[in-house]
């Protein structure tokens, strides 16, 4: 294998075991998305064709964490070469700093039209099946159809995180703007329960459209029309006209080589390049054991400053003070572990020398691979439901700052700070395979901590999702999961660390994993904190 597991090592669960597969591969959060996806490669589709549906029938079946009216990311393994797409939409060309403060806001807000950004993931779809799909978007997309048309019985935990999104809205949400979001996804005055049939026609009409127009009537068609429309009645900024500017770009992943392995993220406005700057701090040190206060603190310490200039310089790649490589050179990096000491440090950016997410994974037996992203941001996204479309509006414009003076600040046409990122591993110019952990600013958390478990402490895929998580919030402060080693987060805390143990597992990611052997085998691992599976064969 390149990647060298302790094939028997389960330190973190007896009972879940890595799932083994050799003709193909498909794993997501829902069990009825990964199975579209498995039925796609069995028709004779490929693994771009199954991510495709996958993420498609995710629109429906998780709609709490994505949505038609979304954005999406995919890096492409095919006939020896990584691809990446950025399928992330730009702001209205008439919205402004000036236009959003004299609204009376001082920051951007949460909920309703004004952090709505042009929807790209319908986009992402049409272009990942043009350049590397074999059947038609029509057949890839029927599953999603039939979904949304026929309906489908919620799963737990789904069900949590419906039913936590309508309890929230129906009490900030009471604008007549917001009406259809009630209508589509509480029709009955209330959330669907666990097992409870929920169906959405004009999702399905939506889709449908999209598959026979390879999206074009979401961009310069009857659907953009309607959100135009539906814009303009309630104070948005967004129009037709953004939406037939709007084209996904092809773009070259970026990476760092970690102790051998090369990681590869979507270049920015994605945040996928906060982990690789965490990475390549890392990498300068030894890590003996996993479940030691010493690699939890240079762990949390990395991410900490890798998060500091994330927040400070990334957005729309050609906005950034600073150069993507800059940020990436041995000699910052060694600048930046410099920094970490016996004690808790109070992050900074550095100056370098200047020069609610889903996510899925799919192989095929052809040797194809697809890390792929898409979501609306902070679950359902902006509240905003197209009338009898089933689109929900992300609102991708929170991350936007107000400050005129910051690297990310809003402008006309700009894409924003992104926090959904793909991840992918190479070695030897090899594919490993797709990875991923979804959950707003845990994704590079979640991609260092999966890394490192499966290069540094050769925990298979599936005891690598399942090892216990941390994530940094702010400052001195980090999250533990409940499950995370007591004694270890005790002495964390008596280095400085600001340790705080979380109720539950639901805000430490989503992942999924798949990595191929050298004899072609895929070896896939799916989270325990959602309702995932791997479909295979």
């Amino acid at each position: 294998m390149m990647i060298e597991f302790d094939a028997l090592h389960y330190p973190y669960s007896s009972q879940r075991m890595a799932t083994v597969a050799r003709n193909g591969m498909v794993a997501t959060s829902q069990p009825l998305a990964a199975q579209a996806g498995l039925d796609i490669l069995k028709k004779g589709g490929n693994a771009i064709d199954a991510a495709i549906a996958t993420a498609a029938c995710l629109t429906v079946v998780e709609p709490t964490s994505n949505g038609i009216g979304g954005d999406a990311f995919a890096i492409v393994w095919t006939k020896g070469e990584l691809h990446g797409l950025n399928a992330s939409g730009v702001a209205p060309q008439s919205i402004s700093i000036d236009a959003v403060k004299a609204a009376g806001h001082e920051k951007m807000p949460t909920y309703g039209w004004f952090p709505v950004t042009v929807p790209g993931a319908p986009s992402a779809w049409a272009a990942l099946s043009e350049r590397f799909g074999r059947l038609p978007l029509s057949e890839v997309l029927q599953p999603a159809i039939n979904y949304a048309e026929n309906g489908f019985p919620l799963s737990p935990t789904l069900a949590h995180y419906w039913n936590l999104a309508y309890n929230k809205f129906k009490k900030t949400l009471t604008g007549p703007e917001f009406e259809n979001w009630f209508k589509t996804f509480a029709p009955n005055g209330r959330a669907p329960q666990v097992g409870e049939m929920w169906r959405s026609p004009g999702h399905a009409q939506t889709l449908r459209s999209i598959a026979e127009t390879k999206a074009e009537s979401f961009y310069r068609g009857e659907l953009a029309e309607k959100i135009d429309q539906f814009s303009r009645e309630h104070g948005g900024f967004l129009r037709k006209e953004d939406l037939a500017a709007y084209a996904p770009k092809w773009v070259n992943p970026i990476s760092v080589n970690y102790k051998g392995y090369d990681v590869w993220e979507i270049p920015p406005n994605g945040q996928g390049l906060v982990a690789l700057l965490a990475l390549n701090i890392l990498k300068g040190y030894e890590f003996a054991e996993k479940d030691t206060v010493e690699t939890y603190h240079k762990q949390m310490e990395a991410m900490k400053l890798a998060f500091a200039d994330g927040l400070k310089y990334i957005t729309q790649a050609d906005k950034m003070s600073v150069s993507v490589e800059d940020l990436l050179s041995e000699a910052y990096a060694v600048e930046r572990r410099a920094l970490i000491g016996e004690e808790a440090l109070q992050p900074e950016p550095g100056e370098p020398a200047r020069s609610g997410t889903v996510y899925l994974a799919a192989a095929d037996g052809e040797g194809n691979m697809i890390s792929y992203i898409q979501s609306n941001y902070m679950g359902f996204g902006s509240g905003i439901v197209i009338p009898d479309t089933g689109i929900a509006m992300q609102n991708r414009g929170h991350n936007f700052s107000l400050d005129p003076t910051h690297d990310n600040r809003l402008e006309p046409g700009k894409q924003t700070y992104h926090t959904i990122i793909p991840g992918f591993l190479t070695k030897d110019g090899k594919p490993v395979g797709p990875f991923g952990v979804m959950g707003g600013f845990m994704q590079p958390q979640g991609h260092v901590q999966v890394v490192m478990n499966m290069v540094d402490f050769h925990l298979n895929p599936q005891a690598a999702l399942d090892a216990p998580r941390w994530q940094w919030m702010e400052g001195k402060t980090v999250e533990v999961e409940p499950q995370f080693p007591n004694h270890i987060a005790r002495n964390l805390a008596r280095k400085g660390h600001d340790i705080k143990v979380a109720l539950s597992t639901g805000g430490f990611g989503r992942g999924q994993i798949i990595v191929r052997n050298e004899d072609g085998v895929l070896i896939g691992g799916t989270d325990f904190r959602t309702d995932g599976t791997i479909a295979a064969w």
